[in-house]
């Protein structure tokens, strides 16, 4: 509505109470004042206080469109210490705390939540380098926006009782998912000892059927991670022969995108990272309230979920900087990657050559983060 006002000389030499009863008696039809009982008297009254409520209205709105309201986000998480640790976020309020609105969906392994991150049903995920280098072909291209950890012994090779080392599995029948990470830690733990991949046999298999082959003596060895190795080990009185803290291993755990949704909720996503940021000052300050408050979501103790994440190097801001500054970092841990799906075309897929390492969301969130 566009109010006209005429004789605009004489606006300074009227008060704020007549002003606003000379636009009232413009709004509002006489006939309606004289219903409602209204006189100038009363209006005059008011009309200070009216006046201020207008101006009040007008500042609200202004501050309105100056800071647009944040969208949520939807995140795509599979059951991972390295992942999970974000619940404590949730349990926290840190990211209500940071204006967000997060929504964590469940999926039962990453490569179907980095289809649905470039099929735009999801913002982002938490998925390995692994999978976001061997994800589906799509209009858009993967965009790594941040390291959530590196797997640093809890993931490694258990083998029967009988076999002692790595290099006693030449010939013998292994349980790893092809172009998983658990394809990755055994062509790592190969490499690592000089053997060719085609030296073992591997059987293409989840790790829960690993598991049962194992125990029923189907199987040698098998590639799984913790608590799961450990406990497997223990059932079969067998042999831990692999972990990767031997190496500077290339399970890289990170928060993917795409990069039309990173320059669409740039904002969000910078908040997300500097959410995630808090909850590795909170590692560092209260542990035990940390693992516990997650631990009681996964429906584990904190002291067994302490365990599992501590064989991974978390993703602090030392982590990010070396990750997205340094020259062996990720770039070229992708050129690695991509090296090792070549060693064995077992894996079915050729690396995407199209993954961008995003480093400005997670600079802008280390820059504006106090603890």
């Amino acid at each position: 509505m566009h109010i006209k006002i005429l004789n605009a000389p004489m606006i300074a030499k009227i008060s704020a109470s007549e002003w606003f009863v000379r636009i009232q008696s413009r709004l509002i039809p006489q006939s309606w004042q004289l219903q409602c009982g209204w006189s100038r008297s009363v209006v005059r009254r008011s009309g200070l206080f009216m006046a201020a409520l207008l101006a009040v209205a007008v500042l609200n709105a202004c501050t309105m469109l100056a800071k647009p309201s944040l969208q949520p986000l939807r995140i795509g998480i599979s059951t991972w210490p390295g992942f999970d640790i974000v619940l404590y976020a949730q349990a926290a309020n840190l990211f209500k705390e940071r204006g967000l609105e997060v929504e964590l969906i469940r999926f039962e392994n990453q490569q179907d939540s980095s289809r649905a991150v470039l099929r735009g049903a999801l913002d982002a995920a938490f998925a390995s380098l692994w999978d976001i280098v061997q994800s589906d072909p799509g209009n858009d291209s993967p965009a790594v926006v941040m390291v959530t950890n590196i797997s640093n012994g809890a993931d490694g090779v258990v083998a029967r009782s009988g076999i002692q080392s790595i290099e006693e599995l030449r010939g013998k029948r292994v349980g790893a998912k092809l172009g998983t990470v658990n394809h990755l830690i055994l062509l790592e733990a190969l490499q690592l000892h000089g053997i060719e991949p085609n030296a073992v046999m591997i059987e293409d298999v989840s790790n829960e059927t690993a598991v049962e082959m194992l125990q029923k003596g189907k199987l040698d060895g098998a590639v799984l991670w913790q608590p799961l190795l450990g406990e497997t080990a223990e059932k079969i009185n067998g042999n831990i022969v692999y972990t990767t803290k031997e190496i500077n291993s290339l399970v890289i755990d990170t928060l993917m995108s795409r990069l039309d949704t990173v320059n669409a909720k740039k904002a969000e996503l910078t908040r997300f990272v500097s959410t995630w940021l808090d909850v590795m000052y909170a590692i560092d300050t209260k542990p035990t309230e940390v693992y516990e408050v997650v631990g009681q979501q996964l429906g584990q103790s904190g002291e067994a979920f302490a365990a599992d994440f501590n064989g991974l190097q978390k993703g602090d801001i030392a982590m990010q900087e070396k990750m997205f500054r340094s020259p062996d970092g990720l770039k070229a841990a992708i050129t690695q990657i991509s090296q090792l799906l070549r060693t064995d075309p077992r894996a079915g897929r050729l690396p995407r050559e199209d993954v961008d390492i995003n480093p400005e969301l997670v600079t802008a969130a280390i820059e504006g983060w106090k603890p």
